[in-house]
């Protein structure tokens, strides 16, 4: 899931404090850093690579997407994040399953910290688990993986009644799957960068 860059389009809380042209840049840096941890894995042929993009139109994303070396993209489209990432599902799931994927990662790009045992870590325990979170340091999460089982019966469930950018989305989305026998697994919790104070806690 990824914005785009431009000027004054992205990181917006982040800006007030470095201003746009640095936010930007900023943006434009975890993007890239994401989809090359991304790649080292699909090198390996474990996974395949869709850009869920927002923030331009089709033809520039076509662009942007061929300037960062994916071949498969997708506008996000309107919505909150939870109808966006289940369009990504809709729409990617012929063409993944034709491939023989069954399980699919939504990874945001604002994770200066991941690293390509963060993506071998969920394709490990997806084998033994229908849900995989990552959580965040504002009661989100960084990463969130479905298996089979959830994406061919269970689709509508990870999305509802959550108020998204609240402190309770990981909990609203466990929450959601209380009356389904799934079994879950947390990853280690990631700070998503969204202000300067996200940096600091970095360093």
């Amino acid at each position: 899931m990824a914005k785009w860059h431009g000027f004054g389009r992205c990181k917006t809380r982040l800006s007030r404090d470095i201003g746009k042209i640095n936010s930007s840049k900023v943006q434009s840096v975890m993007t890239k850093h994401t989809l090359s941890v991304a790649k080292s894995i699909k090198k390996k042929g474990l996974i395949d690579i869709s850009l869920a993009i927002s923030g331009i139109g089709f033809n520039k994303s076509r662009r942007w997407s061929n300037q960062l070396g994916v071949r498969n993209f997708n506008l996000q489209g309107r919505g909150c994040l939870g109808e966006k990432m289940k369009r990504q599902i809709i729409i990617n799931k012929q063409s993944f399953f034709k491939k023989k994927i069954k399980n699919i990662i939504f990874i945001g790009t604002d994770l200066p910290d991941l690293c390509h045992l963060d993506i071998l870590n969920t394709i490990k325990e997806l084998k033994k688990h229908d849900l995989i979170l990552g959580p965040s340091n504002d009661g989100g999460y960084w990463l969130i993986a479905f298996s089979e089982k959830i994406l061919s019966s269970h689709l509508h469930i990870p999305f509802i009644n959550i108020k998204w950018s609240s402190e309770n989305v990981l909990q609203n989305t466990i929450d959601n799957f209380s009356s389904i026998d799934i079994k879950y697994k947390f990853l280690k919790t990631k700070i998503d960068v969204d202000t300067i104070n996200d940096i600091e806690k970095r360093n």
